[in-house]
């Protein structure tokens, strides 16, 4: 049975907030999911799959772009991508497991840097810093985004409540940007008291 004050909220954007809350209530936690960015998916202009060496994801929400790569070798930033990609049909997937440094050593140590280009799927203005490592290394990568992380409009209603009434114990956020956005809505909803108690668990 849930206690008072013992929530977990959940920012992340869908379809990633519901598998982060299924493992938080495997693990006992209460999960609350308020996402507080929308994905919104780009057609990017992809150069063909023959024409590059490996394609480079840093998030699973740039895998739906790359649906005419699947044939391509995939190098993504951690495991819950590359289980993701393997869902939607990849074959040749291999995971750096951490972070974007990590990917930027695994292209090093699987990738050809005389070879043909990189092709680097990511969110709207992400992925530079990766890119210009890359580059640095001798690569030629091709950034295209493969999608856009917009704010929502305001906090989830049962959110907003659950931290006015003090029944979160802490929220995770997966990025800078949505860190940015609550605070923004939260600022614009309730004092900041509303979440002195509340223990912010950070990805980076």
């Amino acid at each position: 049975m849930r206690k008072r004050g013992d929530l977990v909220l959940v920012t992340r954007p869908q379809p990633g907030a519901a598998e982060t809350a299924r493992r938080l209530a495997a693990l006992g936690h209460h999960p609350l999911i308020a996402p507080l960015l929308r994905i919104q998916p780009s057609a990017p202009r992809l150069p063909p799959s023959a024409a590059v060496q490996a394609v480079l994801a840093t998030s699973a929400n740039a895998l739906p772009a790359l649906a005419g790569h699947l044939g391509c070798r995939l190098l993504v930033v951690g495991d819950a991508t590359a289980a993701r990609a393997r869902d939607a049909g990849f074959a040749d997937i291999h995971s750096a497991g951490r972070d974007a440094a990590a990917l930027a050593a695994l292209v090093a140590g699987r990738c050809d840097p005389a070879g043909p280009p990189l092709l680097l799927a990511a969110g709207a203005g992400q992925g530079r810093a990766l890119a210009a490592a890359l580059r640095a290394a001798g690569f030629t990568v091709l950034r295209r985004t493969a999608y856009a992380a917009r704010p929502v409009a305001a906090l989830d209603p049962m959110a907003l409540a659950a931290l006015q009434a003090g029944e979160v114990a802490a929220a995770l956020f997966f990025s800078a940007a949505t860190a940015r956005a609550f605070i923004d809505l939260l600022g614009a909803a309730l004092p900041v008291s509303a979440v002195a108690r509340v223990e912010a668990l950070a990805l980076s």
